[in-house]
């Protein structure tokens, strides 16, 4: 079975820059690190899918990079799922990861494939709102008409499901959304090093 995880990088995936950095060079720190976990995953095919013009820099050699408009949330999840499906005719499922979780454990990426055994969706639902991953049988399912950034995406996925099981959920995760959310950051965790350096910098 063919996976992806693919990193979303909008031009809203930095707006936790602390004072005295520049905003593209963390919103660039942070994606490279959230790539960094799909791509390290195993039987998974990393991809990025990104509004940012030259985000392409960040990736390894042969990533897909499928590029789509600044659309609203739940048009722009469905567009990037419809251009995963394109560029990787032969995948089965896939997972799209907000660019502003540097830390993610790569285990809840595989929670939420794990999931879709059972279900059509699976989120990683965010702290304080949103998602900070949502994977999908693929084609992308046309009643999982929710953005990554909805106050209540789980509700809303489960309101327009064709039955409650259609939507599981795993473990919760945090996002960098503010420079408050930087304090989420621990430095224990192994990872991150790109976004660990720019804050050190």
């Amino acid at each position: 079975m063919q996976r992806i995880a693919a990193v979303l990088v909008t031009s809203t995936a930095g707006s936790a820059v602390p004072p005295g950095v520049d905003p593209a060079a963390f919103r660039t720190a942070v994606a490279e690190d959230t790539y960094e976990v799909a791509a390290g995953l195993e039987l998974v095919t990393p991809a990025v899918v990104t509004s940012v013009p030259g985000i392409e820099e960040i990736t390894w050699p042969g990533t897909p990079v499928i590029t789509v408009p600044e659309l609203p949330g739940a048009e722009l999840v469905a567009a990037a799922f419809a251009g995963l499906a394109r560029a990787l005719p032969d995948a089965e499922q896939a997972v799209l990861i907000s660019a502003d979780a540097p830390d993610l454990p790569s285990l809840l990426i595989g929670k939420l494939f794990r999931a879709l055994g059972r279900a059509q969706v699976s989120v990683c639902p965010a702290e304080g709102g949103g998602a900070v991953a949502l994977a999908a049988r693929l084609p992308y399912p046309e009643w999982a008409r929710a953005g990554l950034d909805a106050p209540d995406i789980v509700t809303d996925l489960r309101a327009d499901a064709p039955e409650r099981r259609a939507v599981a959920t795993g473990p919760g995760w945090h996002r960098l959304r503010s420079p408050a959310d930087l304090s989420l950051l621990d430095p224990g965790l192994e990872g991150w090093e790109n976004t660990r350096d720019l804050l050190a910098g």
